[in-house]
């Protein structure tokens, strides 16, 4: 075969390719005793432009269908008995008039086998050559991945860098966003006020829970904690009106009790999808009396300096419900140091059973009540939302009035 493949000038690569599938298939037969033949003919099909050789190795003696095993060069037609290798034949010195002759002498034997030791070694040379430019070629393309990849490494250094300023950026850009819808901090003689905040989702700055805080002309100071219904700034822009239209009419000196329907009859012809809950309170510093109005929102707590806490309630039904304002009010006094807990259902209902939340709030409430009020709501917040069931933007509001109420003259 491999003096055929000579003969015929077959590239040495090509050659040993087509001697190792023929050596291959052929021992298959030869192992088993069986006998096998080799035909060489030459032709051209219509679809073909180029004359080809065809080797064809019959093995009649097989009881089966020939298995083809994974060949240098792959078999283009096979049947029971045969397979037959088609390879083209370009140039017409590789296409002889007649095949080789046999040698019968021992002088052509050994022309023949030196014939295959040139042979062989010109095909190992082949062999090694293709395996060298595999390996430069491999070495060239790790290379370029190398520095693909050191390319691809910096770029996404670069992108990390940029994804980090664009991330601090937002966040400053959210941060202000609600700086700025919280009212400015109030500074009254003998109270002091604290509030945290923490969105159901952190990508936005603020939802529908929302709080409102001013002095009155009389000295006493108004609260107000809205919780709208919804989150994100549709919900925010819900809570804004609401604490807008609630802060308008506490200046005008409309009653407190009378403030959340009053509200709902302001708001609902513009927004009649609106549905919010509201308390408010109304606390004299000088005092320490307290009057709460609630529309369907939850009670506030208070905390009393021997760790006595009730839950003051007040009834009544929110902006955007039927029959919408405060039944009456609740009231209270606050002595120095005792604590008021103002809050959103986002607190207490984190786990979705809002009795179980309102021990908890309890016990956490007496935990932190010795602490500086700019500190007891966060760590409220944290006790009250290290399981989150059901997640919801919270809000906590404390007050604690830090000087002896005035005393009133006996009458």
């Amino acid at each position: 075969m491999r003096q055929l493949a000579a003969a015929h000038q077959l590239p040495a690569e090509l050659r040993a390719r087509l001697v190792l599938s023929v050596s291959l298939l052929a021992g298959q037969q030869t192992a088993a005793g069986r006998a096998v033949t080799l035909r060489t003919t030459y032709g051209s099909g219509p679809q073909e432009a180029t004359t080809s050789l065809a080797v064809t190795l019959h093995c009649p003696g097989s009881p089966a269908p020939l298995a083809l095993p994974d060949l240098p060069l792959p078999v283009q037609s096979v049947s029971r008995s045969t397979a037959t290798w088609r390879i083209p034949l370009t140039d017409p010195a590789q296409q002889p008039g007649a095949s080789i002759a046999s040698r019968h002498s021992r002088g052509d034997h050994l022309a023949a086998a030196m014939e295959d030791d040139d042979a062989a070694e010109e095909e190992l040379r082949a062999a090694l050559a293709r395996a060298d430019a595999f390996e430069a070629e491999h070495r060239r393309l790790k290379h370029e991945l190398a520095e693909t990849n050191s390319g691809v490494l910096a770029l996404y250094i670069q992108l990390e860098e940029r994804d980090e300023q664009i991330r601090k950026a937002h966040g400053r850009i959210l941060q202000e966003l609600e700086d700025a819808l919280r009212p400015q901090p109030i500074k009254v003689d003998g109270l002091e006020l604290a509030v945290h905040y923490e969105p159901a989702d952190t990508g936005a700055p603020t939802g529908g829970d929302l709080y409102d805080w001013f002095a009155l002309p009389d000295g006493t100071v108004h609260i107000t904690v809205v919780d709208a219904l919804g989150h994100g700034i549709t919900s925010t822009r819900s809570a804004l009106n609401v604490t807008h239209a609630v802060r308008t009419l506490a200046l005008e000196g409309h009653p407190l009790q009378s403030i959340v329907a009053r509200t709902d009859e302001i708001l609902m012809p513009l927004d009649r999808d609106l549905m919010a809950t509201v308390l408010l309170a109304r606390l004299n510093p000088s005092t320490g009396e307290l009057q709460l109005a609630n529309g369907s929102h939850p009670p506030a707590l208070l905390v009393r300096t021997d760790h006595t806490c009730e839950y003051l309630e007040a009834r009544g039904r929110g902006i955007g419900y039927p029959l919408p304002g405060s039944d009456g009010l609740h009231h209270a006094r606050l002595n120095p140091g005792d604590l008021l807990l103002l809050y959103t259902d986002g607190l207490t209902e984190s786990r979705r059973n809002p009795l179980e939340g309102e021990a908890r709030l309890r016990a956490s409430a007496r935990r932190h009540l010795d602490k500086p009020i700019a500190d007891i709501p966060g760590a409220i917040a944290d006790d009250m939302l290290t399981v989150v069931l059901h997640p919801d933007d919270t809000l906590a509001l404390t007050a604690r009035i830090t000087r002896p109420p005035r005393q009133h003259p006996p009458t």
